[in-house]
């Protein structure tokens, strides 16, 4: 188990163009929570994502979106009649984004059940990120997302990873490290384990944060980390010097230390989630001169 500081994300090339910068498809927000959409769409741009598209299943969400998150790209699946057949549409699937982010602001519909259930399933390669109400439709049917043939990322709070694990999980750090490794065995997943000291752990190897306050026990906060998630692992491959593992703690980091950064500018009490997304830049600049 280690806490040290997690390795940044490679540096891009001087002649890169934003399809070497990260593509990211987002599957987030309905006409009752698109907040969630905004959050994960803006801090994946500002945690340097070149192109960052957001699927909608209603247009309302475009247009509670667009003004806050400007240079999103939306993917207009409002009339898409397939969802419930044996297949995504080929919309989804063969998206050409490098990663998928899904579940903030979904909702717990039988949509977004078989949304996951799909994805999961489907000849994707990618990471796959799954959160919020994409973890709540996994309860009690967790050995199914191991058939995800990419790296599969979870993200429970406590509450979620107790409907995950079918138990309770501890409030030491050693109970909590035990249940996140059971949750990463059983889907063959990454687990993040959030809270205080988030664990990150693929049953074999373990990371414990050290970033991070109280003042991060907010809205919207598990968005902004999903945003940062999607766009650094558009740059993780396994077979590279820099993994899917690796991303996933180094996102976990760099969200402690935005969250740091916007209780230091707002207060404990008065920082919100937006104001993590703000503090990303400098969390960013922070974070590369720890690991120099």
């Amino acid at each position: 188990m280690t806490s040290q500081v997690p390795t940044p994300p490679p540096e891009l090339a001087p002649t890169a163009h934003k399809g070497e910068a990260g593509r990211l498809l987002c599957l987030c927000g309905n006409p009752t929570m698109p907040g969630a959409a905004a959050l994960v769409t803006r801090a994946a741009q500002r945690a340097g994502a070149g192109l960052v598209t957001l699927a909608v299943f209603s247009r309302e969400v475009v247009a509670a979106v667009a003004p806050s998150s400007p240079e999103t790209v939306f993917l207009d699946l409002s009339r898409t009649k397939d969802l419930f057949a044996s297949r995504l549409p080929r919309e989804i699937v063969g998206h050409p984004h490098a990663a998928r982010v899904v579940g903030p602001g979904l909702g717990k519909s039988g949509q977004t059940r078989e949304l996951v259930r799909c994805l999961v399933t489907s000849v994707f390669e990618g990471p796959l990120v799954l959160d919020a109400d994409a973890l709540n439709v996994l309860a009690g049917a967790l050995e199914a997302a191991s058939e995800c043939r990419g790296p599969l990322i979870l993200t429970p709070h406590p509450g979620e990873a107790a409907r995950l694990a079918e138990e309770p999980v501890p409030a030491d750090d050693d109970g909590r490290l035990a249940c996140a490794r059971g949750i990463a065995e059983r889907s063959r997943s990454i687990c993040v384990l959030k809270g205080r000291h988030t664990v990150v752990t693929d049953g074999e190897r373990d990371y414990v944060n050290t970033t991070g306050n109280p003042g991060m026990a907010t809205a919207g906060s598990g968005d902004v980390l999903a945003g940062i998630l999607g766009a650094y692992l558009t740059l993780a491959r396994p077979d590279s010097d820099w993994t899917p593992f690796d991303a996933v703690c180094a996102a976990v980091h760099v969200h402690g230390l935005a969250g740091d950064i916007a209780a230091e500018r707002n207060g404990v009490r008065g920082a919100i989630a937006s104001d993590q997304i703000a503090a990303l830049p400098e969390a960013q600049v922070r974070h590369r001169a720890e690991a120099e």
